[in-house]
Order: C-alpha cells, then structure tokens, then sequence
C-alpha cells in the first residue's frame, strides 16, 4: 500500500468519514472547506494526532501544518520528508 493510500485510509477510518471510499479521494483536492473532502478546524487537530500516532512524524505548528494539511499530496509530502 502507497503512503497516500495508506493516509486516505486513515483518514477516512479515524475520522469516521463514513459516506466517503478511501479510492474516491483525490490526491490533489483540498481537505478542507467547501471542496474536496470539506474537513473543519476540529478535524485539523486530529489529523496532527493521527499524523504523529501512525506516521511518527510531528507537525510542530500552525505554520507547518498549513503547508501540510493542504490536501493528500501536501501530507505525503510531509510525512516523507519527516521520516
């Protein structure tokens, strides 16, 4: 399993995304507001925790996880250079 599947999963087992197909996501849509998966603040916070408990690598602040938090792609990214 790629890490961007691996991150799709997650994110739709640990967020309860339950209408949302892991294969469904798009690589490139924002996951939060009105497009792409529509995540909120509330949701942010978690992904930092999920990030850290299954990927080992820690968005340290505001700054770092606005470049991160971006979209699947944005995550991948962070979490190779992280490791």
């Amino acid at each position: 399993m790629s890490l961007k599947d691996k991150i799709k999963k997650t994110l739709v087992q640990e967020l309860d995304l339950i209408d949302i197909n892991p294969n469904e996501i798009n690589d490139k849509d924002p996951l939060f507001g009105d497009e792409g998966l529509g995540l909120d603040s509330l949701d942010a916070v978690e992904i930092v925790v999920l990030v850290q408990k299954f990927f080992n690598a820690e968005i340290k602040d505001i700054e770092e996880g606005k470049i991160a938090l971006q979209s699947v792609n944005s995550l991948a990214k962070f979490i190779e250079e992280k490791q």
